[in-house]
């Protein structure tokens, strides 16, 4: 939890399986207002299992989940499927929304930066501007806190900078927190206060100069080593650490990943 702010959402030895096999074990995490905080690991490590706990969707076999009173959430899902005969704008999706108002709806449009788009087909939009529009939902009500599963699928590279800045600049003008799964740590780790690489178990979390010290990516760089590290986790690495242990610990004075086998 980041000093000096109130926790939104906590996760105590949270444990997940299906038909017997484990997901998520022993999950110790938070996610504190104000904060961004990014997971990573390889496919089948649970981080959509995970989110689906964090947002009531999916029910722990164990352990607590903790959400601040009254927290409102945006959620903005990996992938949304609209069917292509369906005549559907832009405006009109964001309506499918109960309760929501067109006051709202012209707000969203206007800070994703989607302002006279709003009578465009869904099925016109491209793939920047879909996951805009998948976002402007999400923001509707001002949650206080953003979860985004993937939310650059289907984007180029430059948008999927620009919609990494947008989401940053969302976090700065809602004052909201964001929980976020992503595989794009390179575009994405300069805005994150938090890294939690996962493995069906928390591997290890810190701050991003805490993992962005992965030899073979430094080596991969050369010349750009200082630019922040894609922290690219192993499937086969599966070691377990204490629970919600940091990869920087505070007794190692050169700030090395911490792990212990």
């Amino acid at each position: 939890m980041a000093a000096g702010r109130a926790p939104l959402l906590s996760l105590e030895a949270v444990a997940k399986s299906y038909g017997g096999r484990p997901i998520l074990s022993d999950i110790h995490m938070s996610v504190s207002a104000g904060e961004v905080v990014t997971l990573i690991g390889p496919n089948g490590a649970g981080k959509s299992t995970l989110v689906r706990i964090a947002l009531g969707l999916v029910r722990p076999d164990s352990g607590r989940v903790t959400r601040a009173p009254g927290l409102t959430i945006g959620y903005m899902p990996q992938k949304v499927h609209i069917d292509p005969l369906l005549p559907l704008t832009a405006e009109r999706f964001l309506r499918l929304r109960p309760g929501v108002s067109r006051a709202a709806i012209r707000e969203s449009f206007a800070l994703v930066g989607l302002s006279g788009r709003e009578h465009a087909p869904v099925q016109g939009l491209s793939g920047g501007e879909f996951q805009k529009l998948i976002l402007a939902r999400a923001i509707l009500g001002r949650p206080q806190l953003l979860v985004l599963d993937e939310p650059v699928q289907g984007v180029d590279i430059t948008g999927q900078a620009a919609l990494y800045r947008l989401i940053l600049e969302m976090r700065d003008r809602l004052g909201c927190a964001v929980l976020m799964i992503s595989h794009d740590l390179h575009l994405v780790m300069s805005g994150t206060d938090r890294v939690i690489c996962l493995n069906q178990h928390i591997c290890c979390s810190g701050a991003p100069h805490a993992v962005r010290v992965d030899p073979a990516y430094r080596a991969r760089v050369g010349a750009d080593a200082n630019m922040l590290a894609l922290y690219a986790h192993d499937p086969r690495h599966d070691h377990r650490h204490d629970h919600y242990h940091d990869c920087a610990d505070p007794s190692h004075s050169d700030g090395r990943a911490h792990h212990d086998h």
